[in-house]
């Protein structure tokens, strides 16, 4: 059982890392410190896209309805961080407590 928590814990954290990743990357992108068109950085960039924005987008829908414009500050990211983390713990106490 011990390795099987092992295991739910350590997917959420490795999609925790990838969304730290996506951050960082949209920033450096953002301030134009690296250049977008080196194609290890365009496949980079598709894989986080690829793994973040179909959990960020529906949440992104809902904060650009509901909330007021914070003038180019995603929050739906942070969102999406509080929820993972949220599942993750829920998982752990339904599962193995």
């Amino acid at each position: 059982m011990s390795s099987l928590f092992w295991l739910v814990n350590t997917v959420f954290d490795i999609y925790l890392f990838f969304l730290i990743g996506y951050v960082i990357l949209s920033w450096l992108t953002a301030f134009g410190i690296i250049n977008t068109y080196q194609p290890f950085v365009q496949s980079l960039n598709q894989f986080l896209y690829t793994i973040i924005e179909p959990a960020a987008r529906p949440i992104r829908n809902v904060v650009q309805r509901y909330l007021p414009s914070l003038r180019g500050i995603d929050l739906s990211i942070l969102i999406l961080w509080v929820l993972v983390n949220f599942a993750q713990k829920l998982v752990n106490e339904i599962l193995f407590y």
